[in-house]
């Protein structure tokens, strides 16, 4: 099992950028391939991003693709979201999760440990 802490949500306007951190603990941090999936007021959990162990194969939504980057820092046990060029659409709680599966995944149900989630608010 694997502890995750996210950090960096918050307020930005519209066409701003964050970036987001999970931090992890626990077991060794190279043996997981990382996700970010989010959530928004009254609908389901959904994909954002996947890293796997290596941080060689990335994966992303479609509805992020080309503005998020997912990435991770296997030396500070870390995984990373770059936000940019936000949408109000983008508001939810960001979740960061870990998975022994190898390479990359968008099924939430691979995922074995998530984080408590971060806020992030974009306004117009």
């Amino acid at each position: 099992q694997v502890q995750l802490v996210e950090s960096g949500g918050g307020l930005v306007q519209a066409g701003g950028s964050l970036r987001l951190s999970c931090a992890a603990s626990g077991r060794t941090f190279s043996s997981y391939a990382m996700g970010w999936f989010r959530q928004a007021p009254g609908k389901e959990r959904e994909f954002v991003a996947a890293i796997s162990r290596s941080g060689n194969s990335v994966y992303y939504a479609r509805s992020v693709k080309g503005r998020f980057t997912i990435s991770r820092d296997n030396t500070k046990s870390t995984v990373y979201l770059q936000m940019g060029s936000l949408k109000p659409e983008d508001t939810a709680v960001y979740y960061c999760a870990a998975t022994s599966d190898y390479g990359v995944g968008s099924l939430a149900g691979r995922y074995d440990d998530w984080g408590q989630g971060t806020q992030v608010t974009v306004s117009l």
